[in-house]
């Protein structure tokens, strides 16, 4: 599944081919969007603005209409020059957004809706979205609070639950929590303040590394190297994330993975850096303040 930043670089890259420019095209398959084309045409209506919150990705329209969309674990958007041809076959395609100069496809996009302000505000899974860790005014004492009201769950699933924090995925909560040295089944209940602040500053660090105007054009979904150790080696780009049975960078000790959550979303971690029981403070979480600055 495309993760926060994957969506933000790919938001970014359409706001700069599309945005102040006029639809000269529009095409989808999908019929709720098509009855809402053929009611309010798309044609001629000039994008205003490409924007993402989380894992959700907005291109607003003049005339007070915007596209929402949201990629799951399949979809992407791809850009390309009028007559180029597209990377992927059409019969994934389910909506098309055309200017002069640039070609904006989805593909095999499973949520996708037009809405104005008013009906996203009463969309209950957009509404209910915990602050999102890219955005320039991200409230890391509201995320804390959201996160320590979670104090049942185990962390790692509390990471994942864009209603707390939004924007992170399965690579982030597991690398996340390696930096700071905590065991990923934990409850949050069990963290201290300092760990919990750890997590949430890491993922900022993180997510925010992985955004830099060097770090990828993220039009395709999933390319681009996600980088989490600092290391330039693509295969040294990550601590734990599918690293199985690998020795741990830091102590050596193999990584583990197992299932985690009713989605049985998988986690890697390092038994050894992050023990199950919580301690006055791991080398783990030392070299996590030294990362932090």
């Amino acid at each position: 599944m495309p993760e926060g930043d994957t969506i933000f670089r790919a938001a970014r890259t359409l706001h700069r081919a599309l945005a102040g420019k006029m639809v000269t095209s529009f095409e989808t398959v999908l019929p709720k969007l098509e009855r809402v084309n053929v009611d309010t045409p798309i044609v001629g209506r000039t994008i205003e603005s490409i924007s993402c919150e989380g894992k959700w990705m907005r291109m607003q329209f003049s005339g007070g209409l915007l596209l929402l969309t949201h990629m799951l674990m399949s979809g992407s958007w791809h850009i390309y020059r009028p007559r180029e041809k597209w990377k992927r076959n059409r019969d994934e395609m389910r909506v098309v957004v055309a200017t002069a100069d640039f070609v904006a496809v989805g593909f095999k996009i499973p949520v996708a809706e037009f809405h104005t302000e008013d009906s996203l505000r009463r969309r209950p899974v957009f509404r209910s979205l915990g602050p999102s860790v890219l955005a320039a005014d991200f409230d890391a004492e509201t995320a804390a609070a959201r996160l320590r009201a979670s104090g049942s769950m185990e962390i790692a699933q509390a990471l994942l639950s864009q209603s707390l924090i939004a924007g992170l995925g399965n690579v982030y909560k597991s690398e996340v929590c390696f930096a700071c040295g905590v065991n990923p089944f934990r409850r949050v209940a069990s963290l201290s303040e300092e760990e919990l602040r750890c997590l949430i500053a890491t993922a900022q660090r993180f997510l925010a590394a992985n955004v830099t105007e060097v770090s990828g054009d993220g039009i395709r979904t999933y390319t681009g190297m996600r980088r989490t150790t600092g290391r330039s080696k693509e295969e040294d780009g990550l601590w734990v994330y599918r690293r199985r049975g690998e020795p741990c960078r830091r102590c050596g000790y193999p990584i583990l993975s197992r299932k985690q959550g009713e989605d049985a979303r998988v986690t890697f971690w390092c038994a050894r850096c992050q023990p199950s029981e919580p301690v006055a403070k791991t080398a783990a979480a030392l070299e996590a303040e030294n990362l932090l600055g």
